[in-house]
């Protein structure tokens, strides 16, 4: 897309596992420990993960994090480095509980890519109390974080009119969180990133040539021009807009030729600006020539360029906050637990405006004869009935403490397009409104 495209590399180095057991809040281990000595940490409990709402005038939202929750799961272990921070936060009991924490619980979840509405049951999450209450944060960090990134770039990949995009907002965060932000933009449908650490760990593709930097090292436009040509070959893409647009772009196809790949325009009106920048190369005879846009781009600023004469758009600072929503506001709630001879007991909040619904939660997407959706319909104690036109939504994700939910990223990014497709038209809308599809809670 902006230039030199490498794809998925022929073997991906796995991540590296340090635990994520401190990726947590301090009350979950005071909880633990108060539920070891009260003798109820191991009730079996039933907690769920879910949004009450969708961010304000979203008309539907996109799950992304599942694998690297999923890692995160396999890699909560307290070992001895782990329990010495701990030495003051927990009593030697609970510290010598922690140091045989291994999850053996059930999780059953939404994959990858689905997307979501008012109080879908994401995740749910079936143990013992103290097994699951402390896996509440690490999850809600992942779930709310990578959603959140998801669901704007399915809106900028929307109304891209299927042109490209490309992730580059590694500068504009967090260098931890710029990775996660790869992996989730690509899921919903971004063509790669610029973050190489996203390629060596998940495999997404990447791709890049240059800044202004390196126009500006060089004592000419054209030298530093003739060198990138030189070292990355006739169809990498030139940035334009250092100096003057219409003579960097006369520059870029004599020194590249008719064949030169693409041109980069970082500034300025850029609908009118591609438009000039096309006519010209044109007339240059490098009709061949595509015209990528960066420059702060959201899915408004994309959904105006779609009569311009645009081949891609690199997408940084809008997209790696969530397009103004940098969270999902998603929370984790425990909704069932043991009570007297063993059966499971519905629980549930009732504070105002932060009400959550006790029972274990089943979900499907209601569809109709053509395919639509029309509803999302969450059952409590029993999955809702299925009229044949229907998807059960919630899948296993990991059984008696084994992963079984794992996908590479192009079956998640593959299911995020079905996804998307068959929801309403409405949902291409970028005016603010209320989901697309109601939710349908049957007790």
């Amino acid at each position: 897309m902006v230039s030199q495209r490498s794809g998925h590399p022929c073997h991906v180095t796995p991540p590296t596992a340090p635990s994520t057991a401190l990726l947590t809040d301090h009350y979950e281990l005071t909880m633990l420990q108060a539920a070891l000595a009260a003798g109820t940490a191991e009730r079996r409990s039933v907690f769920e993960l879910f949004p009450r709402r969708l961010p304000e005038g979203r008309r539907y939202g996109v799950v992304a994090g599942v694998g690297r929750a999923l890692d995160a799961i396999e890699a909560f272990r307290f070992d001895e480095t782990v329990l010495s921070v701990l030495e003051d936060v927990v009593d030697e009991p609970t510290r010598e509980w922690l140091a045989a924490y291994r999850f053996s619980g059930d999780v059953w979840g939404y994959p990858e890519g689905e997307t979501y509405f008012p109080h879908s049951p994401l995740l749910v999450v079936e143990s013992t109390f103290a097994e699951a209450v402390l896996l509440e944060t690490v999850l809600l960090s992942i779930y709310n974080h990578d959603s959140a990134i998801a669901s704007a770039a399915s809106r900028m990949t929307m109304v891209s009119c299927e042109r490209p995009c490309l992730e580059m907002g590694s500068r504009r965060t967090h260098e931890e969180a710029a990775v996660a932000a790869a992996r989730a933009a690509y899921v919903a449908g971004f063509a790669g990133t610029s973050n190489l650490a996203a390629r060596q760990r998940y495999g997404v593709p990447t791709s890049g040539t240059s800044a202004h930097s390196f126009t500006l090292l060089h004592d000419t436009e054209a030298d530093a021009f003739r060198a990138q040509v030189a070292s990355l070959g006739e169809g990498t893409t030139l940035l334009v807009d250092t100096y003057d647009i219409a003579e960097a772009v006369r520059v870029g196809v004599e020194v590249a030729g008719p064949g030169l790949g693409a041109v980069r325009l970082d500034s300025g009106d850029l609908g009118w600006l591609a438009q000039q920048v096309r006519d010209q190369l044109d007339s240059l005879g490098a009709t061949g020539t595509r015209i990528i846009v960066t420059s702060d781009l959201d899915e408004y600023a994309i959904a105006a360029l779609a009569a311009a004469p645009v081949d891609g758009y690199g997408v940084g600072t809008q997209l790696v906050t969530g397009s103004g929503h940098p969270t999902s506001g998603f929370v984790y709630k425990l909704v069932a637990r043991e009570g007297e001879g063993g059966a499971m007991v519905p629980v549930a909040k009732k504070s105002a405006d932060k009400v959550s619904y006790g029972g274990r939660k089943y979900a499907l997407r209601r569809r109709g004869p053509a395919g639509t959706a029309e509803a999302e319909v969450v059952g409590t104690g029993r999955v809702p009935e299925n009229d044949g036109d229907d998807r059960e939504l919630l899948v296993p994700l990991v059984r008696a403490g084994e992963v079984v939910g794992r996908e590479p990223l192009d079956v998640a990014r593959e299911r995020h397009l079905r996804s998307r497709a068959e929801l309403p038209v409405a949902a291409q809308q970028m005016s603010r409104g209320e989901p697309v599809i109601p939710t349908i809670r049957l007790d």
